[in-house]
């Protein structure tokens, strides 16, 4: 079933953007902001604490506490209903276009009365933007593309969206008498970002139990479609999910057909074609004869036709047949192969957790090193001061003697970082002698977006060519269905990276996970290195770690490609990166 903090944490969310739709106060919504990013990170259900309890959680006060209660006892929150009230339905949604924000809603409502996204496309062919304050011919092109950005999402969601139900799924289903494999096959095995709909496979000999139990679920609220192998529902969720039921014997043709893609299919079925061999979801057989030669795993189908297993992460047609002919796929790499996390934040600026449960909860994935990579003061919000990044610092090389003390070498060595802002003209926020000090800075851009290409690519670069910046933080700031990427000349920021040393981050939130694949694809071939991060801001986002390799993965990388894969001793002489000749200098 779906959290109970995602629910709160989307409603309050969505008051803050009411907040600034209506004009109100706008450190009220950034408390709400606050007040939903914590709830969605917070470890335990929300629906079963009490007012002492919510009060626990950062950033939830007495009042934001009693909402939440009121949410649970009635459904609804009184102070949420009256500002929507005030908002005409349209208007909310055009607060959900990638690039437009509230603000430019409410005022394209007030003095031109549009309503609707329709009435916006018009407004902008007719040209009436142009007389507003702060609108003009690039912004209706900006206006144009977040709203095709949208469209094309339609009811597609984030990959952990898709997964969470996907495993809810699985799980039940399994424990079904009968069922005797349970997995989900279609985009979600190959990894991608968004997900349409979601596909389950089982293998059973008698498929009408699976199917009973499966329409039974809590988590379906409608059949939509009912046979003997396929059953279609709508989910709590508002997913679709189509489940399929193969004979045992046919799981490994069935697992490679429902799992596509479709363009990796055609290209497989090419081969069988060309050998004499018809592939369905059932089977490789003859043509002549009609008889089945293999069907029962993955690798026996792949194996006959002369390819080694393909990954279904690399299932797309990009090259992963004819490299896996001559014997040249990659070994790509893994979540087991990540040694440590080098993008964290703690309470001591936008993240939910202190220092000790973050290191804490690293320590118990296993991780051989760990960075704290807090915000440096240029994001002015976030209130950071150079005394308390110097306690910080005195904290973690506290916390790290602490832990080499007790487990020796062996334990997980802490690194004491910065998240920089990358300024319009390409600085960064500290000093050459205050950057020293720091273990590693990952420098990122998160404002301004809206310079043009030659402007946006100077500033990536001059940070790049700065000799502290380790890694550039979700390079793109793209965030998926709401903000594109940046306008950016992206091969001359690969080859900038390649030139200094300068990793490129695989940022694992989900809905970021930039680099995306393709990008990844473009920067592998300059020989950039990369580094997968959780950009954690709680101790639960760890987890999202699986999503960045596996975007890694779709990007064809192997450990070798990825620097938090490397011993501590490694990645030390890669963090040196030009420090050593500014020293000499």
């Amino acid at each position: 079933m779906a959290r109970s903090n995602d629910e709160v944490a989307a409603l309050f969310q969505e008051y803050a953007d009411l907040i600034l739709i209506t004009g109100g106060d706008p450190f009220k919504a950034r408390a709400y902001e606050k007040a939903a990013r914590a709830i969605g990170g917070h470890h335990a259900e929300v629906r079963d604490l009490d007012l002492k309890g919510l009060q626990k959680i950062p950033g939830v006060g007495k009042s934001i506490a009693e909402k939440v209660l009121e949410y649970f006892r009635g459904g609804s929150v009184s102070a949420v209903e009256e500002v929507r009230a005030k908002i005409p339905a349209g208007v909310r949604q055009l607060t959900m276009i990638p690039t437009l924000g509230p603000r430019k809603a409410m005022t394209l409502y007030e003095e031109l009365h549009i309503s609707s996204i329709d009435e916006l496309v018009d407004a902008i062919h007719q040209e009436r933007l142009r007389d507003l304050k702060g609108f003009g011919p690039r912004t209706e092109e900006k206006i144009l593309h977040g709203i095709g950005l949208m469209q094309a999402a339609g009811d597609r969601v984030l990959v952990d969206v898709a997964m969470d139900l996907a495993e809810e799924l699985v799980s039940e289903l399994s424990h079904v008498r009968g069922c005797l494999r349970c997995v989900y096959a279609g985009s979600l095995r190959r990894l991608r970002e968004t997900i349409g709909d979601i596909d389950i496979l089982v293998a059973a000999r008698d498929s009408e139990p699976v199917m009973r139990a499966f329409t039974s679920l809590p988590q379906i609220t409608e059949v939509t479609a009912h046979g003997d192998t396929k059953t279609s529902v709508r989910t709590t969720r508002g997913l679709a999910v189509d489940l399929r039921v193969l004979p045992p014997d046919a799981w490994g043709a069935g697992l490679l057909y429902f799992t596509g893609s479709r363009a990796h299919n055609i290209r497989i079925r090419e081969i069988a074609v060309h050998q004499g061999l018809r592939l369905s979801e059932y089977g490789l057989f003859d043509v002549d004869s009609g008889d089945l030669i293999v069907s029962e795993t993955e690798e026996d189908v792949y194996s006959r036709l002369g390819l080694p297993w393909i990954p279904p992460a690399l299932r797309e047609d990009r090259g992963e047949v004819e490299a896996g002919l001559r014997g040249e796929l990659p070994e790509l790499v893994t979540e087991e192969d990540i040694r440590g996390d080098l993008h964290t934040h703690t309470d001591l600026t936008d993240g939910l957790a202190p220092l000790e449960e973050m290191v804490a909860a690293a320590e118990q994935r296993g991780y051989s090193y760990f960075a704290v990579t807090d915000h440096a003061p240029n994001l002015y919000m976030q209130r950071m001061t150079e005394e308390r990044m110097l306690e910080q610092r005195r904290q973690l090389h506290e916390l790290d003697r602490r832990h080499r003390g007790r487990g020796g070498s062996g334990r997980m060595r802490l690194l004491h970082g910065t998240e920089l802002n990358i300024d319009p003209d390409g600085e960064l926020d500290w000093p050459d002698d205050v950057l020293a000090g720091f273990d590693l800075c990952v420098a990122s851009v998160h404002s301004h977006f809206n310079q043009d290409r030659a402007a946006l690519t100077r500033r990536l670069v001059r940070a790049c060519e700065n000799p502290y910046v380790n890694v550039i933080g979700h390079p793109t700031t793209r965030v998926i269905g709401k903000r594109p990427g940046l306008d950016a000349d992206l091969d001359a920021v690969f080859a900038a990276c390649a030139r200094t040393g300068t990793a490129l981050e695989i940022n694992s939130h989900p809905d970021r996970l930039d680099l995306g694949d393709e990008a990844i694809l473009r920067a592998r071939r300059y020989g950039v290195k990369f580094v997968v991060n959780s950009d954690a801001h709680s101790a639960l986002h760890l987890a999202h770690l699986r999503f960045g390799v596996g975007t890694a993965q779709r990007g064809w990388l192997t450990s070798e490609d990825v620097i938090n894969t490397w011993p501590y001793a490694r990645l030390r002489r890669f963090l040196r990166k030009g420090r050593a000749e500014r020293s000499a200098a």
